[in-house]
């Protein structure tokens, strides 16, 4: 649909489909990634529909290098990376741009869901389909050479329009988890390419050894279930992951609301909205794809993102995002964002 609308505006439209499998027949089919064969075929049965040129590149080295073993690599650190927001730092528009600037095209043009008037990145019109978290990180750059022509427009009308221009993915399912696990077993994932490390699941609070596990990528900041932990809290409750320390294979867990943060740091980060701010910021910070809102002052402390929440925030996780905005009657502006230290 993003094509069919650069199309319909006059543009000079080539489909291109991304390889980023190194071994392409372990790419699953259905609707659980977005980089499936599958997709490949409905990708260029779109570009038929459409009388465009369509071509598959291959990215697959690329990806390979700066997402999928980041992805390993973070987990292994202690923290909870996305892949999504790396790939579309890294391949979409870096390598892709790249390659598209150098063959004379102007910009990358994708069916994300958020808006881009004037150069500044907004939320999408469907709140609820919202992807300008995992496009904070871009560049002014960057988005100077991209287009998101379905922002505007809710998802159900953005199906209907598909199917009524004879577009066989209208009803397709939306794609979810990470393309590259093909099973969905993120944990068993990372186990057969990190192996065994095992280590002690403690209780934050007094201290105590409570049970043990195979290896720290197997837990994330907040996690409830799967803790390896075989009696209750004294007082009962349920019991969350507070911490990771990757060197020592320490998993620290607590009550709820030892999750609360109040302010939190950010490592490399980058202004989508405009030059980096002098001073303070009123803002609100995002550090979730889908929730995790909060009124927050941000400011830059040398190369450090500060960002101070008036609300406190749970399951806060170093390597995610944080987003910040500022709302907008038009949909919230995008500021920048930071990964979470």
């Amino acid at each position: 649909m993003a094509a069919a609308r650069a199309v319909d505006a006059g543009h000079d439209v080539v489909g291109v489909h991304l390889a980023l499998a190194e071994t392409p027949d372990a790419l699953r089919s259905g609707s659980r990634g977005c980089c499936s064969r599958e997709d490949a075929g409905d990708a260029r049965r779109a570009a038929d529909v459409l009388g465009i040129p369509f071509y598959v590149w291959d990215f697959a080295g690329r990806f390979a290098e700066e997402v999928v073993d980041q992805f390993v690599a973070d987990y292994a650190a202690g923290r909870t990376p996305n892949p999504c927001l790396r790939c579309n730092e890294k391949v979409k528009f870096a390598a892709l741009l790249d390659k598209a600037l150098a063959l004379g095209f102007d910009a990358v043009c994708t069916g994300h869901y958020a808006q881009l008037r004037g150069g500044v990145l907004r939320r999408a019109v469907d709140a609820d389909k919202d992807q300008s978290y995992v496009l904070a990180v871009l560049s002014r750059r960057q988005l100077a050479h991209a287009l998101f022509p379905v922002g505007d427009t809710r998802k159900s009308a953005v199906r209907a329009e598909a199917a009524g221009r004879g577009l066989s993915v209208a009803a397709k399912p939306d794609s979810h988890d990470i393309c590259f696990i093909p099973t969905g077993d993120t944990a068993g994932w990372l186990t057969e390419r990190l192996g065994r490390r095992p280590g002690s699941v403690v209780d934050a609070v007094t201290g105590e050894v409570l049970g043990g596990h195979a290896g720290v990528h197997r837990f994330t900041v907040g996690q409830r279930r799967g803790l390896g932990v075989d009696r209750p809290a004294a007082d009962g409750r349920p019991r969350y992951v507070l911490g990771i320390e990757p060197v020592n294979g320490t998993v620290q867990v607590g009550p709820a609301e030892a999750l609360d943060v109040r302010e939190l740091a950010g490592e490399r980060p980058v202004w989508a909205g405009g030059p980096a701010p002098v001073g303070p910021v009123e803002c609100v910070a995002q550090v979730r794809a889908h929730g995790g809102l909060a009124d927050a002052v941000a400011e830059l402390d040398g190369d450090l993102l500060r960002v101070r929440l008036r609300a406190p925030l749970r399951g806060v996780a170093p390597g995610q995002a944080v987003a910040l905005y500022r709302p907008d009657p038009g949909g919230d502006i995008v500021l920048g964002s930071a990964t979470i230290r």
